[in-house]
């Protein structure tokens, strides 16, 4: 029988996902561990470092947009993958905090373009009825990412970031760009349809609900227009303040405030990544039963509790509390933040909508890290800055719990 090319791509999304994980965005606390003892330099530098990751986000996530919508993803990934490579390889490099905040924004450049939005706008358009399990497929990639940072910190110790550094670059490349070849535009430009069901009986005998609806059809104008974007748009941007300020500062927090090891403190994080795979399995589940604003609702309201928590930590127990609070949340709360989108505004700009929603998402991305380096110089730890953001999380449980699907634009 032949398959779906939609759960290729989603496959290959998910391979492409657990690069980025893997080798930066749940990495990057061992390497600004390191590079704090090394080389010297401040939180509040390395974390501008963090925040150049979203910035890229911000500045170009309309502009990716809209040529998805138009083109496809392919071109736009591949040519990710390869800068995202190329932004390692210069890391490896450096010798001042320039070069840094240069290889940076090379990788994060990279990272714009075959990131979780271009390859969620990718999959968004060949699933309907089955939308929230693929996008779980997608996001199951970066959680399993994840699990692999002890790998990456262990190398980082044993032969040292430079070489880490160098190797992640090259892997990368040999191994996402073949990947990135199999995306395509929509189903419709190859023969097939959305989720592969071709007739009614074939979706009654698949389990999806018949089509008794039309799928929303707004413009990105019309979307702008209403109380439902916004809300996701600063829902989704605190959680990121969350994961952000996580995965730039927790390492470095455990090595702080109780002496641990990088080594030691990123077995936490891979802790906190094999409960994120289980929150994306159990997301998959739940967004096809459940009101998905009320689930990341939920998650946010864990976020800020499993934060709380490791800012007090004094106990390895706290710490297995935090991992696996933060990574089921983290998991679950993940493949929504697209698939939402895609049921309350259909597929038509689902580019630039996501385009806008990114730049926006990114914001939280930025100011998360800086906010904990920031307040980490001043006093010496992250307590006071954790305390915050905890707090903000709540916040973001507030923004999704109002979010409720806008009515249809009249057409």
């Amino acid at each position: 029988m032949t398959v779906f090319h939609g759960w290729k791509m989603a496959f290959a999304a998910a391979g492409l996902q657990l690069i980025q994980a893997m080798m930066l965005y749940q990495a990057f606390g061992a390497y600004v561990a390191v590079l704090a003892t090394e080389m010297g330099w401040s939180k509040t530098s390395l974390s501008v470092g963090a925040a150049m990751l979203a910035m890229e986000a911000a500045l170009l996530g309309p502009a990716i947009g809209w040529f998805l919508d138009r083109f496809g993803a392919k071109g736009i990934i591949k040519t990710g993958i390869s800068l995202f490579g190329l932004g390692f390889i210069c890391l490896s490099q450096i010798e001042t905090l320039t070069g840094f905040y240069v290889s940076i924004i090379i990788c994060a450049l990279g990272m714009s373009m075959f990131g979780y939005f271009p390859l969620n706008v990718a999959v968004i358009q060949w699933f309907e009825k089955k939308r929230a399990r693929a996008l779980s497929v997608v996001g199951l990639g970066f959680a399993v990412g994840g699990l692999f940072v002890p790998l990456i910190a262990g190398s980082i110790e044993m032969f040292g970031w430079r070489t880490t550094a160098l190797c992640s670059g090259i892997i990368s490349i040999i191994i996402g760009y073949p990947l990135a070849t199999l995306f395509r535009r929509r189903p419709e430009d190859f023969g097939e349809v959305v989720d592969g069901i071709h007739s009614q009986a074939q979706a009654q005998s698949n389990g999806s609900a018949t089509a008794t609806t039309p799928e929303p059809s707004f413009t990105i104008g019309q979307a702008l227009r209403t109380k439902a974007f916004w809300l996701l748009a600063t829902g989704h941007a605190i959680a990121l303040v969350v994961v952000m300020t996580v995965n730039t500062h927790a390492i470095n927090h455990m090595r702080i405030s109780m002496g641990y090891t990088i080594t030691q403190a990123s077995l936490f994080i891979m802790v906190m990544t094999g409960s994120q795979v289980a929150g994306v399995l159990l997301g998959g589940y739940l967004g096809d039963k459940f009101d998905k604003r009320l689930v990341a609702a939920s998650c946010m309201l864990l976020h800020a509790g499993a934060l709380f928590v490791l800012t007090y930590a004094t106990h390895t127990l706290e710490l297995l509390f935090f991992a696996l609070g933060h990574g089921l949340a983290w998991g679950t709360r993940g493949p929504f933040m697209q698939a939402i989108r895609a049921d309350y505004f259909g597929r038509k700009s689902i580019g630039m909508i996501l385009g806008i929603s990114a730049s926006i998402a990114a914001i939280g991305q930025t100011v998360g890290p800086l906010i904990a380096g920031y307040l980490g110089d001043v006093t010496g730890d992250y307590q006071l800055g954790f305390t915050a953001i905890s707090g903000i999380a709540v916040i973001g449980a507030l923004a999704f719990w109002f979010a409720r699907r806008p009515q249809q634009p009249n057409t």
